[in-house]
């Protein structure tokens, strides 16, 4: 069994929304030669990360590009009323869904009013078996929150319900993710975006973290053809 990761019944307080947590401040874009340590990852990209609220759903998101374009995972934003993004410098606003792939469980947010200081992740390409990556995500409502691991296997199919199919072509990683991560980016250790979180295995049917997740590939979630990531849908 698998459970996409996002929580239900979950939001932040007022304010900066991170429950008294350090929210990164704006940094640098990381030189893609550069190996860089999970905390230098974490200082460059968590400014680029978000907190998606839809409905009753929460999860996390990535900024793209310089115009605020935000990736996250369709099921967080599926058929909610409206979308609320916090960012990290604690800048809360509405956001409207621009394109949605439920085959890819990818989905793009315009934020209503940006933060003073836009800082756009950069992404990333292909990955290999073996290699370290680093998960950004709120998992639980535990927001910016990082984890660890490495790249288990590739081009992986997750199952979703009948009526979705399944997701191919996935990203198979050990850093954990709980409910709330969904949307959140997986980074290699240059702090390029590599993947975009969708789901974790959930053998014991209780949210509990089994220690594999996935992610589709950034290439697939930017609209890559087949060549550059999964062949079919996903979750």
């Amino acid at each position: 069994m698998l459970v996409v990761v996002a929580v239900l019944a979950y939001w932040l307080g007022s304010g900066s929304g991170n429950g008294g947590q350090a929210t990164p401040g704006p940094s640098p874009t990381p030189t893609p030669s550069v190996t860089l340590t999970a905390s230098e990852v974490f200082e460059r990209v968590g400014p680029s990360v978000a907190v998606i609220q839809a409905g009753e759903a929460l999860g996390t998101g990535v900024i793209a590009a310089d115009d605020g374009t935000i990736l996250t995972a369709h099921h967080v934003v599926e058929d909610a009323d409206g979308v609320t993004v916090l960012f990290a410098d604690g800048t809360r606003t509405k956001a409207a869904v621009t394109s949605a792939n439920p085959e890819l469980d990818i989905a793009t947010l315009k934020p209503a009013k940006l933060p003073e200081i836009v800082v756009p992740a950069t992404l990333g390409g292909a990955v290999s078996v073996g290699a370290p990556v680093v998960a950004i995500g709120n998992p639980l409502g535990l927001t910016y929150s990082l984890s660890t691991g490495v790249v288990s296997g590739l081009d992986r199919t997750a199952g979703r319900t009948a009526k979705d199919g399944d997701l191919k072509g996935l990203i198979q990683f050990d850093a954990s993710v709980n409910p709330g991560s969904s949307g959140g980016p997986l980074l290699d250790t240059r702090g390029l975006v590599v993947g975009i979180v969708v789901s974790m295995a959930d053998p014991g049917g209780d949210e509990a973290f089994a220690g594999i997740a996935f992610a589709v590939p950034i290439g697939v979630a930017l609209g890559g053809d087949e060549g550059d990531g999964p062949p079919g849908p996903q979750i």
